[in-house]
């Protein structure tokens, strides 16, 4: 959990480049060339894409209460909280979450934000590792909006959308009230976007969706997460 400020300059000149590689998860494993169906195989279902997932949520039927802000610094509150049958979606920027288990990647040093644990921890109890699993922030519950009312929770699916990729992951810590878009180190990595937590992230164009009832256990498992996430998208889109 975080209480995220504008970051300084001179912690940006002073902070050292990242050069560790992202950790692999313990269940992860290189994608293999897709091989030809056999006779009398289904085919597998074609890739949900990103311009898919984005024609889903064109519009906005407004959940929260009132709209957020991308920074403590923000002038304005823009950001509203849309819903659908099936899922809850916002429009925001990407800060970079590196808190919880200590890695080379995140740490004290790293990031002068950093606190040692996150509000949903891992199946042996112990704060998640923001540089190994893509996970997303959302804001603590308030008046706003309350995402346990959505049905969402730790461990709820999630796709994420920047510049025609799409990453899964899963609802992995809270932040504050009343400030929106932020995700983990992992999963910046995954979506091209730099995940230095001081000078990394992006300024606009990203998309969350959390599919609502899709809480995923162990909450560290990235294949779980992509497979039901993919599965949750295409139902998302109407495909079979």
């Amino acid at each position: 959990m975080r209480t995220r400020t504008l970051a300084l300059t001179s912690v940006v000149c002073g902070a050292a480049l990242l050069t560790a590689a992202l950790p692999a998860a313990a269940d992860e494993t290189d994608a293999t060339a897709p091989r030809t169906a056999e006779a009398g195989e289904a085919a597998a279902p074609a890739a949900v894409t990103a311009a898919d997932l984005l024609a889903g949520v064109r519009s906005c039927r407004r959940i929260s209460q009132g709209r957020y802000r991308t920074d403590s610094g923000s002038a304005k509150a823009t950001v509203p909280v849309c819903g659908t049958r099936d899922a809850v979606f916002w429009k925001a920027d990407m800060d970079i979450d590196c808190d919880g288990r200590r890695s080379r990647a995140c740490n004290r040093k790293t990031d002068p934000y950093f606190l040692p644990e996150t509000a949903f921890t891992s199946s042996r109890g112990k704060p998640l590792d923001s540089a190994a699993l893509p996970h997303v922030v959302v804001p603590g519950p308030s008046k706003v909006w309350d995402y346990r009312k959505s049905g969402l929770g730790g461990g709820s699916v999630v796709a994420v959308v920047y510049r025609g990729r799409v990453s899964y992951g899963v609802i992995g810590d809270t932040g504050p009230t009343r400030i929106i878009g932020e995700a983990s180190y992992a999963m910046a990595k995954t979506l091209g976007i730099d995940p230095d937590p001081v000078s990394g992230g992006a300024g606009s164009g990203v998309t969350y969706i959390a599919f609502k009832n899709s809480r995923i256990s162990p909450i560290e498992s990235r294949a779980t997460a992509r497979s039901r996430g993919e599965q949750l998208a295409r139902r998302f889109v109407g495909r079979p």
